[in-house]
């Protein structure tokens, strides 16, 4: 019991040293972020992130968010820069070189070689007397006071401090280039984020079969449409317009009232005015009608014509749900 009373006292001490670190960057948060980020913004050319250590692991996680919201960014590594990597650098790229310290001896022999190539260097670095913090044109400060580590070495606090100031400089700039959910989507396509923005009602009712039955149409002829087209439903269709839906559930209660469905038609056990969604609409607004209604299937219909039925497998497959 006192051991796990330990690590839970421990871990409750790394995030409490964390939490009053990041809270106190927005202290730090100054006009010369700002004209970081509004030097950037206005940049013809890309971002390059270099670091060394686990600063560099810092560098390619806000590289990924950089790009994925509208700005682009390459991670250099701060160690391969000086061995051959520097041509990665062009004209009008803009640097950003991470550092706890600012003195590390790779961050000594890189900043000198990117300032002969004239490019603009930002610095994320704890230390603003550092040598790299007195050598950049643009500070960004993400002071800590000290690591969560107990022997305050290993790089904890400093490094969730330069990711937050990162994610601070990318939600700043996807402000300015009025980056909007459409955006994002053409970004993310594959995720299921990105679905739920782009992802339409016809793309589904087009991957399914399309049952329908004439309001005349005798009940036997109904199970045989429901069954071959295993959606679990038919809509009721006259002249092209949805008057009806039946589904597999009207089928058991009907049975249930009656001793022969002989002389039944759709529009005897047919629910009239079903639930409806247009076939351009968002498919995650059908999802959110299903989950209103507890329903899991919706009609699909443009101009008042009938198009087709999205089920509810349909959004759990492409990751909606």
């Amino acid at each position: 019991m006192k051991k796990k009373l330990r690590i839970i006292s421990i871990a409750k001490q790394a995030i409490e040293t964390e939490g009053k670190a990041i809270l106190n960057l927005a202290n730090l948060v100054d006009e010369e972020f700002a004209d970081a980020v509004d030097y950037i913004y206005h940049s013809k050319g890309r971002v390059i992130i270099t670091g060394i250590g686990k600063s560099a692991n810092i560098a390619t996680k806000i590289v990924a968010t950089l790009n994925s919201t509208g700005t682009p960014a390459i991670f250099m590594h701060a160690a391969d820069a000086i061995h051959g990597d520097l041509g990665t650098i062009q004209e009008n790229d803009t640097v950003i070189c991470i550092s706890k310290s600012g003195n590390t001896p790779e961050i000594k022999v890189l900043v000198p070689l990117i300032k002969a190539i004239g490019n603009k260097l930002i610095a994320i670095t704890s230390n603003k007397e550092s040598f790299l913090g007195t050598q950049a044109d643009y500070v960004l400060h993400a002071y800590v006071e000290k690591e969560a580590c107990p022997n305050n070495l290993a790089p904890t606090t400093s490094t969730t401090a330069q990711l937050v100031i990162g994610d601070a400089l990318a939600m700043s700039l996807l402000d300015l280039h009025g980056f909007s959910s459409k955006d994002f989507a053409k970004f993310h396509p594959g995720g299921s984020l990105g679905k739920k923005l782009y992802l339409r009602v016809s793309n589904l009712t087009s991957l399914n079969e399309k049952p329908q039955v004439h309001p005349d149409t005798d009940v036997k002829q109904v199970i045989v449409e429901i069954s071959e087209k295993m959606l679990g439903v038919t809509a009721v269709v006259e002249n092209n317009e949805i008057i009806g839906i039946i589904t597999d559930g009207d089928l058991r209660r009907m049975l249930t009232k009656v001793d022969t469905f002989k002389g039944l038609t759709a529009k005897d056990i047919m629910t009239k005015n079903p639930k409806k969604i247009n076939n351009d609409a968002m498919a995650v607004e059908a999802m959110e009608i299903m989950d209103t209604f507890g329903i899991t299937q919706i009609l699909a219909e443009k101009d008042g014509e009938y198009c087709g039925v999205v089920h509810i497998h349909n959004l759990t497959k492409e990751g909606i749900i």
